[in-house]
């Protein structure tokens, strides 16, 4: 059996493993149906969500589950 894939934060600097998910899109060059995922650890999940709505953007935040550590891995 193989180890569950891993995710790590998207924190410059950071490789802790990922628990939250991110999704945003910048509105002034996206439409509604493109948005990015970044993933953050327990202690930057704030600071990268902040980050995106200081900026006006779209954010919305959840718990990051085995597929989608799996796919961010991939990408």
């Amino acid at each position: 059996m193989t180890a569950p894939a891993r995710a790590d934060c998207s924190r410059a600097g950071c490789r802790t493993a990922a628990r939250w998910r991110i999704d945003w899109r910048n509105p002034r060059i996206h439409g509604a149906d493109r948005t990015k995922t970044w993933v953050a650890c327990d202690e930057h999940r704030d600071y990268l969500r902040d980050f995106l709505t200081a900026r006006d953007f779209p954010v919305s935040v959840s718990a990051l589950g085995a597929r989608d550590a799996s796919e961010r891995r991939m990408s």
